[in-house]
């Protein structure tokens, strides 16, 4: 048997973060003629690097496979948008982004943030490798190559002044060859940040859903400075922002021309993390027993409920709620259906359960008992929007951190 070595610096993967079992790709969706046909399922056994506290998952299908067509599309969550739209403002007020700057956004889907530096006049280019959501993006004007970001592609394009990554530093296998294309693409003086879910936030908030197999690392502070170190890349700020649970901004410039003085927000995180054990092996052990109990509670909840004679629906088709409902064996024996805003995802079924997928307003049609909200990262948006199942006596269920209604 091979044995599994880190991605980043190459030491043998010994120690489990936590073992989910086996679960079909999270955003392979399937159309209804499609759910007689036999599915692939890998394995969501994360590790933990004891050498550089990189956690980790293998790679079980090839970047390629899993976003040449991809399913996500940023632009449908409004409240992602306002997210993006604020700090756009931020950046143009902390930094002199001018017609004569250009900013490069990596995995930069549909244009959600680009549009907004578009707008103010500041020069911009996308780089996306799904072709269809690209495509996108380029109906709306905005320049975009759709190809991997890493070395090779770095060499092909211009330097930019700001580099944006989010939701992406998680999603490459070849980690060391995204962080050096990102030192080759930065001018001498450019900026970059990253955003990604913070793994201190997974771990307090029981948020094991997020694993998934298009996220090969889960990220910490103490991990991502050594990888950006080792690329001659060094931190100089971090933003903790409420985005997916908990995540962090990074602010990373050339570390042999630094301009810009560390902060203290940066010295502050260094040592929470530090705190909580992320520089010992030992603190990565204790997950598995969290995970085991929010297993047993939804399900407690569900069986209780199907017993009464209620029926549930889901909200929402993310990725993380694949992962929620395969690990804890939840089909249409609990949850009728569920409903995404997102055309793309509508009319097809869920990967592993097999779950359909319909637009919102099935929701008003069929006025179900519950409603099990599967991106708990956007409750409040979920909650405000669908507030009429209130009409017919309807409640919200939340299954992160614990289970939680919502009447």
């Amino acid at each position: 048997m091979t044995t599994t070595r880190c991605r980043f610096c190459n030491t043998p993967l010994q120690h489990t973060f936590v073992d989910l079992g086996m679960s079909p790709i999270s955003n392979a969706y399937l159309k209804p003629d499609q759910g007689q046909e036999m599915e692939r399922f890998y394995p969501l056994h994360v590790r933990v690097c004891h050498n550089c506290f990189l956690v980790q998952l293998p790679e079980f299908q090839s970047p390629q496979e899993i976003f040449s067509d991809y399913a996500y599309f940023s632009s449908y969550s409004e409240s992602w948008l306002q997210h993006c739209q604020a700090y756009v403002a931020q950046m143009l007020v902390d930094y002199p982004l001018h017609s004569g700057s250009l900013v490069m956004e990596l995995a930069s889907n549909d244009g959600y943030l680009l549009q907004f530096f578009q707008k103010a006049g500041i020069p911009v280019l996308g780089v996306e490798p799904a072709a269809n959501v690209a495509e996108v993006a380029r109906s709306k004007g905005i320049p975009t190559e759709v190809r991997f970001f890493g070395v090779e592609t770095a060499r092909q394009l211009p330097q930019a002044d700001l580099i944006i990554g989010n939701n992406v530093l998680a999603h490459v296998p070849d980690i060391n060859d995204f962080v050096g294309g990102i030192a080759l693409a930065l001018a001498p003086a450019g900026v970059i940040t990253m955003e990604f879910p913070h793994l201190l936030r997974l771990i307090q908030n029981n948020q094991f859903d997020t694993i998934y197999h298009e996220h090969f690392s889960y990220l910490s502070l103490t991990a991502v400075e050594a990888v950006f170190a080792h690329h001659k890349l060094a931190l100089f700020h971090v933003d903790e922002i409420p985005t997916h649970g908990g995540s962090l901004r990074i602010y990373a410039q050339h570390a042999e021309s630094p301009t810009r003085p560390t902060t203290q927000a940066l010295l502050d995180l260094r040592k929470t993390e530090q705190a909580a054990g992320f520089d010992q092996i030992e603190a990565y052990g204790s997950f598995q027993k969290r995970v085991h109990q929010t297993k047993r509670d939804l399900l407690k909840f569900l069986i209780a409920a199907k017993e009464a004679g209620q029926s549930i629906v889901g909200y929402g088709a993310p990725a993380k709620g694949n992962t929620l409902l395969n690990y804890c064996g939840i089909r249409e024996d609990f949850l009728d259906y569920t409903v995404d805003r997102s055309p793309h995802k509508q009319g097809h079924l869920l990967p592993g359960t097999h779950i359909p997928i319909h637009a919102p307003e099935k929701i008003f049609e069929t006025r179900p008992d519950y409603v099990l909200i599967l991106p708990w990262n956007i409750r409040e948006e979920i909650v405000s929007k669908m507030s009429r199942i209130r009409e017919w006596g309807g409640k919200f269920v939340v299954p992160i951190p614990t289970v939680e209604i919502i009447p």
